[in-house]
């Protein structure tokens, strides 16, 4: 654990790129390989739609990060923050760490922009993606950036995590987005197996399902065990089933062109065409067999 330490805090810029650009090639390959769902698009244009709000988020987070690492030095160099309330050995330390990261600045900032109408216009380019990949992990508006950055901030003034033990959740959180993200088949045991720790690539697709109550759900990042603490938990057995996107936007001129997505936050707001609908589904015992929530 010492040697992970000493590793992110001497990590230098073009590496935390590289294992930004290597996560997503990975992805990417094993899509091909292992596709959960065989899209009909045209994957390199839909790459370079989404990896526009990448180089946007990355401006943005270059932005504050001169004030997370003044706060992690500070937050340190002081033993302010829930880590130092006690004493705990290394590997403990960061365990708790990335936990608390993970529920502050990922999260509590996903649940949020669900709950509060304005956020979730920001929030709308990202689930209006009807063709989910390991590029859709970084289809953000700049807008949405900026509150993701807050959070990450405010989690680590409130936490005092040390900028490697910062550096190491950004690496985890980028990689587990990806990988959650990503078009691809596992076994079903192992994925299950996997959402007891950690979000699997099946338990984020219910996320992405197009309508309510499915939309607010599986919140997570890195680890599922928010959403099973907190209730927001589900999962369907045939993930194949599920209809990616939104239903406020399912015309193509809306949702895969760059310029609307970057006016959607500043439209009209439009409330969820199927989401009583769904909820009666539910409520009537319809599609029990495939949807459960815990």
């Amino acid at each position: 654990m010492e040697k992970l330490a000493y590793y992110f805090d001497h990590i230098q810029p073009w590496e935390r790129s590289v294992i930004i650009a290597g996560g997503l090639v990975l992805f990417w390959m094993l899509e091909g390989v292992v596709p959960l769902v065989r899209f009909r698009y045209r994957k390199v244009r839909h790459a370079g739609l989404n990896l526009f709000f990448t180089l946007t988020t990355i401006i943005i987070n270059f932005a504050f990060a001169t004030l997370i690492v003044r706060a992690s030095q500070y937050g340190s160099v002081h033993k302010m923050g829930l880590l130092y309330v006690v004493h705990m050995p290394l590997w403990l330390f960061t365990v708790a760490g990335l936990l608390l990261l993970d529920l502050i600045g990922a999260y509590f900032i996903h649940w949020l922009q669900h709950q509060v109408k304005w956020m979730w216009k920001f929030h709308l380019i990202h689930h209006s993606d009807v063709w989910v990949d390991t590029t859709t992990a970084n289809r953000h508006h700049p807008g949405e950036s900026v509150f993701r950055a807050v959070f990450t901030l405010l989690a680590v003034v409130i936490t005092g995590a040390p900028l490697w033990l910062v550096f190491f959740y950004q690496a985890l959180s980028v990689l587990l987005s990806q990988f959650n993200h990503a078009n691809i088949s596992l076994p079903k045991r192992l994925d299950k197996a996997i959402s007891w720790f950690i979000v699997s690539p099946d338990m984020h697709k219910v996320h992405h399902h197009h309508v309510q109550p499915l939309t607010d759900t599986n919140y997570g990042n890195i680890f599922s065990i928010w959403d099973s603490l907190f209730g927001t938990f589900a999962y369907v057995e045939d993930t194949r089933s599920l209809h990616y996107g939104i239903d406020t936007y399912p015309a193509e001129e809306e949702h895969n062109r760059m310029g609307k997505l970057l006016q959607m936050p500043f439209g009209k707001y439009r409330p969820p065409a199927g989401g009583k609908f769904r909820e009666r589904e539910a409520a009537e015992g319809k599609g029990s067999e495939d949807v459960l929530v815990d």
